[in-house]
Parts: C-alpha cells; sequence; structure tokens
C-alpha cells in the first residue's frame, strides 16, 4: 500500500481527485476504479508496485502502428479500472479478483527484465491490460525511471484522468494510444459507467500537445456504429490534426454484451469514410492486410505492409516516402533501418 496522490479532505470526506468520477469516500470506502481506499483518514492505493500481467509485445499490439514500427515492448498492467464497461475484454485484470496473481515488482527488476532481451526488445515500457492512469503512483515514478535511463514510456488508457495528474506524468510519456469508447456521453453513462466522452476528448487534446498518439474506436453493433457519429468523431479528429492514426476496431461479444459481432461492411463503409477526412485509418480484428497496412497521404504508396503483428518496410526511407517525398508521421524509426 502507498498514499495516493491527488486527494483532499473536507466535512469529514475524502475527494479523489485523479479522474473526472470524483469519488467522495469515507473511511473504509473504495473508489470505482477498486484500487483506492480510505484507511485512517488517508487515500491509500492498493496496488503501488504490484503487477498482475508481464510480457514482451509487439508495438503494433497495443495498438501503435507509428511509433516505433517492428519494436517490441515490455508491457504490464495491475488490477483496477474506473469505467465499467459492459464489453470490457480484460475484465478479470480490470475487475476481477484483486488479489489473484499480484506479484510485486520494481523499477530495478523492470530495468533488469529489459536489459536481458535482445536489442528489439528493449524500447521500453507500455503500460497497459488494465486502466494504468489508477495506477498512478507506480506508473509515475516508474516513467520518470526509464525515462531518465533512455527507455520509451506508453500508456494505453481509456482517457479518464483529470488534467493536473496528467501533466505531471506526460513529461515520460513518449506515446499514448487512448480509447473514445462512443462520440456522445449517453454511451458512456449507460454502457461504461462514466460522466461522458468531452472529460477523454480533454485528455487527447492535452496528450496531443505532449506526445506520439494515437486513437482507438471499437464499433458496437446498433450501440455505436451510427455513421453519422462517427462522422462527428472523424470531424472533431480532423480539426485537432487529420494525420493522428485512427485505429477503428471490429467488436465481438465479451463480458456482459452479447450483440452480433460488427459487420464487415459496416467496418468498410466507416474506412472509406474516415480516410476522407484523416491521413491515417486502420481497421482491427478484420484480418484485412490492406486495412492494417500503411499507405502515403499524399500518393497512395504503400509504405509499411502489415500480416498480423509483423511489419515490412516496403516505400518508406526515414520518414519519407519513396515515391512522393511525402513526410510521413512516424515517432522514432523502423526496427532494423538507422534512424535519419
Amino acid at each position: 500500500m502507498q498514499e495516493a496522490r491527488y486527494y483532499r479532505r473536507e466535512n469529514g470526506h475524502i475527494y479523489c481527485e485523479l479522474c473526472p468520477q470524483a469519488c467522495r469516500l469515507e473511511e473504509g470506502q473504495k473508489g470505482i476504479c477498486q484500487a483506492r481506499f480510505v484507511q485512517e483518514g488517508k487515500l491509500m492505493t492498493s496496488n503501488y508496485f504490484l503487477c498482475a500481467a508481464l510480457n514482451f509485445d509487439p508495438i503494433e499490439k497495443k495498438p501503435l502502428y507509428h511509433f516505433y514500427p517492428g519494436w517490441e515492448i515490455l508491457s504490464l498492467g495491475t488490477s483496477g479500472c474506473n469505467l465499467h464497461c459492459v464489453f470490457c475484454q480484460n475484465w478479470s485484470l480490470a475487475h476481477g479478483d484483486r488479489t489473484a496473481g499480484l506479484k510485486k515488482v520494481s523499477s530495478a527488476q523492470i530495468l533488469d527484465a529489459i536489459q536481458a532481451r535482445p536489442l528489439r526488445e528493449q524500447l521500453g515500457l507500455a503500460y497497459t491490460y488494465n486502466e494504468p492512469t489508477v495506477w498512478y503512483e507506480f506508473v509515475l515514478e516508474n516513467a520518470a525511471f526509464m525515462a531518465e535511463r533512455g527507455y520509451k514510456n506508453v500508456l494505453v488508457t481509456n482517457g479518464l484522468i483529470n488534467p493536473q495528474p496528467l501533466n505531471e506524468l506526460l513529461p515520460y510519456i513518449h506515446g499514448m494510444n487512448i480509447d473514445v469508447k462512443a462520440f456522445n456521453d449517453a454511451f458512456y453513462r449507460r454502457y461504461c459507467r462514466g460522466k461522458g466522452v468531452q472529460d477523454v476528448l480533454r485528455t487527447v487534446e492535452q496528450a496531443h500537445q505532449s506526445c506520439h498518439l494515437e486513437l482507438t474506436y471499437l464499433v458496437i453493433t446498433s450501440l455505436n456504429d451510427d455513421l453519422a457519429e462517427i462522422g462527428r468523431f472523424v470531424d472533431w479528429v480532423a480539426s485537432l490534426d487529420p494525420e493522428i492514426p485512427v485505429h477503428f476496431s471490429r467488436y465481438f461479444p465479451a463480458h456482459q454484451l452479447e450483440v452480433p459481432p460488427t459487420s464487415l461492411e459496416t467496418m468498410e463503409t466507416i474506412y472509406q469514410q474516415a480516410r476522407e477526412k484523416l491521413s491515417y485509418v486502420y481497421l482491427g480484428n478484420v484480418m484485412d492486410m490492406d486495412r492494417s497496412s500503411t499507405y502515403c497521404p499524399n500518393c497512395g504508396n504503400l509504405l509499411i505492409a502489415r500480416r498480423g503483428y509483423g511489419i515490412e518496410s516496403r516505400g518508406i526511407k526515414g520518414k519519407s516516402c519513396t515515391n512522393c517525398g511525402n513526410t510521413i508521421r512516424l515517432e522514432g524509426h523502423i526496427y532494423g533501418e538507422k534512424e535519419y
């Protein structure tokens, strides 16, 4: 256990100020994330330096397609989440047994694990699997430790964090994938126990000013697949930066939600619609090499071919299209190629 950051005492209550859920707690109570609780008048965190999962993954699995393509990254997570999505694909980690399988891990041990691996797996760390912002104290401390030693830190997050704690964390974060679950408040309230999408959009805007950013939108049959709504989402991204890579992922039944999988026809329509205004659009969970590969937004030249999580560099040198010379949005360099 560790005393949590970002809370205040007022009128006999503890108010958590880490995320927009703004839990008001009394002695012995837990927040909606189940990772923060009140003990002896202090807000404590139960998952400090406790790890539930630790694996080396392709960076493309996060998904990040424009951040050091072809590299692998050490992915780790704990328990807890500040949303309760009925379609959660990692429910056992987000809200399952918070004592099973949790092991204490130190920054020094994590560093040793990375340094013992081949060069391809020495990119850095991805905080993922559960919601990393509810692991805030550990992530902040460990991200600073790793960044000071030249390693990259990546957050895979639902974006539900308040501006001040995010501002403190961002200097150590090099890449983020933020999950925008829908583009309307009602969806967040009904299916995620959230308050609305605006808190997430604010995080997107804040992160965009600081680090490499990609977005994911899970397309769920009949719930958030309305083409007009997705059009508004695309317009919003384009107004912020049309070169932000966006991943539209196909839904399959998970946890408590059993609506049919998203049709391939719907996914293709969304892809074509988004490509009209965004430079880099991808489809996930569709097993379509064409829709997961990177093309030059200027001339259409194939730059990076993808099959599953494997990549092949084709028409790109450094950060330029070999056909037309257009500069491509890319953070870092493709594994095996020198930096230009």
